[in-house]
């Protein structure tokens, strides 16, 4: 899969399984990757509230207060991904209650090609937790999002 949004951080106290609050960004209207990704997820056994293609900045900071996620997984195919995901996670980081969620985010990040640009190393110092840009992979996203599990009990 060449474009997976990933998640991080926490889990639900005691069951060892993750809500993940899965999203694209405004500007995507691309919906197969966000339906791949909820299965993938989850088949991992995790919960998912998928909010869909073109999703406001406004509505995403939103559901991410009200649901308090154990992780943000942001899916784009669109080629805007890294414009509009540095504005979505400097927004998100701008909230005290968001600042440690864990975000991760992937797909077609940019229109030049996976990582030519550096865009992976602005979007992890501008405060996503991981990228997965174009040709990562779907294996390194499903090892990402095992290893936030380890040690959790069931």
């Amino acid at each position: 899969m060449d474009h997976v949004a990933a998640v991080p951080a926490g889990s639900v106290a005691g069951t060892g399984h993750l809500t993940a609050l899965l999203t694209s960004v405004s500007s995507d209207s691309h919906t197969w990757n966000l339906v791949f990704l909820q299965l993938v997820l989850e088949e991992l056994g995790h919960r998912v509230h998928n909010l869909g293609a073109c999703v406001p900045d406004e509505l995403l900071i939103a559901e991410a207060e009200r649901l308090r996620p154990d992780l943000i997984v942001v899916s784009t195919v669109n080629g805007h991904g890294f414009h509009d995901g540095l504005r979505v996670i400097t927004q998100l980081r701008a909230l005290p209650e968001l600042t440690q969620l864990p975000a991760v985010i992937g797909g077609k990040l940019g229109i030049t090609g996976p990582g030519s640009d550096g865009s992976r190393a602005r979007l992890l110092s501008a405060g996503f937790d991981a990228v997965f840009d174009d040709g990562t992979g779907l294996t390194a996203f499903q090892a990402y999002v095992r290893q936030l599990t380890t040690g959790v009990t069931s």
